[in-house]
């Protein structure tokens, strides 16, 4: 057998770690690169998945084949401050905090309103909007008001902040899967009342012909905000920096004026980090692009 001399073995070693620290290195170079070029860690760079609903107007819906509304047009404006573009999912909304979870999409936009129990699954950025509940009940009922809801058979769309309401005042809800289930059951009259986003309520009464009506609103108890999968701090930490731009820029303003024109903002309500000033709207609005809603989703 023959030995390399000491001299040549040493040699060979230090050539061995050489080609070692190279190695690691250029993996290193590939790891920085991904970051940069994806320092939000989506699915795919430069794109933000947004899974959202298609039957919630004025706040999220699909019109002539395009997502739209005040959450996924203030989406795509804060995107925009990202250099990012939004590709909207419609999906039902009792799935969508699993599947922003299970990262299916990058975040969810939906007006939901942020609770302790679904903090357990998503994290929120910061509030943006607000909302109130809405009492549908076929028209003659006599409920008039959310403490006559005892013992009746109340339908709400399963896993909204609705359904929270309801069940924390152990209504027993019947659940459905969207809002046309909901309305089906006011129309058939399987149900005794509707607790609905108050401003989709109020479009369904006014489309119902006289079948249904809007017994009572009710603020309800916390903000709407984006969700993202847990741990996604990075992601959560630039749409609340954007976010605060599109709201010191007058695009949120001009946003809520679009969509809810008339609606008075609660005076405790601040959207955003509320570090930054409400600006006025930058352009004039259009007017809205559904009917004049008084009051916004909550889900």
């Amino acid at each position: 057998m023959r030995f390399l001399p000491a001299l040549t073995r040493a040699a060979a070693l230090g050539t061995a770690t050489i080609l070692a620290a190279v190695t690691l290195t250029a993996c290193g170079d590939d790891s920085s690169s991904d970051a940069t070029a994806n320092p939000y860690g989506l699915a795919q760079p430069g794109v933000l998945r947004a899974g959202t609903l298609t039957d919630a107007p004025p706040n999220v819906y699909l019109k002539d084949g395009k997502f739209t509304g005040f959450d996924n047009d203030l989406l795509t404006a804060v995107a925009g401050k990202l250099g990012l573009r939004v590709e909207f999912v419609g999906t039902d909304f009792s799935a969508l905090l699993s599947q922003v979870n299970n990262r299916k999409f990058d975040v969810g936009s939906s007006s939901i309103t942020i609770t302790e129990a679904r903090k357990k699954t998503v994290d929120f950025g910061n509030g943006y909007d607000f909302g109130y509940f809405g009492l549908d009940v076929p028209a003659g009922s006599p409920i008039t008001s959310f403490d006559q809801l005892t013992g009746k058979r109340v339908v709400v769309v399963q896993g909204t902040v609705q359904d929270d309401y309801a069940t924390g005042k152990q209504l027993n809800p019947v659940r459905v899967p969207d809002y046309n289930g909901a309305i089906n059951q006011l129309k058939a009259g399987t149900a005794d009342a509707w607790i609905a986003p108050a401003e989709i309520g109020e479009k369904s009464a006014t489309d119902s012909n006289g079948k249904i009506t809007v017994a009572a609103k009710q603020l309800s108890p916390a903000p709407t905000a984006y969700a993202v999968a847990k741990g996604s701090d990075k992601l959560r930490e630039a749409l609340n920096r954007a976010l605060d731009e599109v709201i010191a820029d007058g695009t949120w303003t001009r946003l809520q004026q679009q969509y809810y024109p008339g609606r008075p903002i609660p005076a405790d309500f601040t959207p955003g980090s509320g570090t930054v000033k409400v600006s006025a709207a930058s352009t004039t609005p259009t007017g809205p692009t559904t009917p004049s809603a008084s009051a916004s989703a909550a889900s």
